[in-house]
């Protein structure tokens, strides 16, 4: 059966200007990080990523090690998109990176011109398609001179393999390095992708006053810490939550779900319902209240937890009493 999407979906998303760029992204977008490997349930990504585009999420993350097995995410999202986006490609946003470790040898890990321009071509491959919208360098590497690093993704640019391109959990020194050799070689950087939540707040060290002094934009993975902060581990670890699934990938497990941490997860959530919102809902509103933050980055496994997500930007305005309450919360 054909999928045609909700006419309406561009009614109730917000989009915001990624940096000083003319790109707008989704307020809400969504990543494939978990739950689209090839040990997933085809047919409940695709119902995922259609509940997405209905919503007016036009932004879809991937990675070539995504997965479990790394490059399947891309696989699934290939075949989905054959199916059922490929007359919708001009209305999506779809970006991937390189950086961690994805085949054997001394080429297929880090920063090299070698890896990044050898794994593009391999995930447009996977994904059957002509370019992507936005890859990303997926971590900084310390052995590579930067400017090979920055020089491969500003070759990719050139190629038109890329229309834009980013960084992930570079610092805030890093960043700046970066977003300056780029400039030289006359690519922007576009995006800065870091892990963000309520849990870890590094980039408020100075990563995103970079970003909002330099016009990048920024996109952060994890706001619910993989899942904890949500009302899923208030009364321990459910048997079909992700700590309990050992599906690694970088998954979270059993360990990260301390007493200290549900202690504190207990009292954010009863903040969350004197706001009128879940506590999913005020996690995102939080990291969405900073305008330097073009994006929030969701996972799913359920459809239904994509349309409960979005429902954060109902209220997305703290009063300074409920922020101080957060911060005394977190400690």
């Amino acid at each position: 059966m054909t999928y045609i999407p909700n006419p309406s979906r561009y009614k109730n998303m917000p989009y915001r200007r990624c940096g000083k760029s003319g790109l707008m992204l989704p307020a809400v977008s969504l990543g494939l990080w978990h739950n689209f490997g090839a040990i997933d349930r085809l047919e409940n990504a695709r119902t995922i990523l259609k509940v997405a585009f209905d919503s007016g999420i036009t932004h879809f993350d991937l990675a070539n090690n995504y997965g479990p097995p790394p490059g399947s995410a891309e696989e699934t999202f290939g075949k989905i998109f054959k199916d059922d986006f490929k007359s919708y490609r001009d209305e999506l946003i779809i970006s991937t990176k390189a950086g961690w470790g994805m085949w054997e040898g001394p080429y297929g890990d880090w920063g090299s011109k070698k890896y990044l321009v050898s794994s593009l071509d391999q995930s447009l491959k996977r994904m059957g398609l002509d370019y992507v919208d936005i890859f990303y360098h997926h971590r900084p590497d310390p052995e590579t001179p930067l400017e090979e690093t920055m020089g491969a993704l500003d070759l990719i640019v050139r190629q038109g393999k890329a229309l834009y391109v980013g960084i992930s959990s570079y610092s805030a020194s890093e960043t700046e390095a970066a977003i300056t050799v780029l400039n030289q070689f006359g690519t922007p950087c576009l995006i800065h992708q870091p892990k963000y939540s309520m849990f870890d707040r590094w980039v408020e060290g100075g990563l995103l006053d970079v970003l909002g002094d330099k016009g990048v934009g920024c996109i952060p993975f994890s706001p619910l810490a993989q899942g904890l902060l949500t009302n899923k581990y208030l009364k321990g670890i459910p048997a079909d939550s992700r700590a309990a699934s050992h599906r690694g990938n970088g998954a979270m497990e059993e360990d990260a779900i301390t007493n200290e941490k549900i202690a504190k997860v207990v009292k954010l959530n009863e903040l969350a319902l004197k706001r009128g919102q879940d506590l999913a809902q005020m996690a995102l509103s939080w990291i969405l209240k900073d305008d330097r933050i073009t994006s929030v980055l969701i996972g799913a496994s359920k459809p239904e937890q994509v349309t409960d997500s979005i429902k954060c930007l109902e209220n997305i305005s703290f009063s300074q009493d409920e922020l101080s309450a957060i911060n005394n919360i977190l400690g």
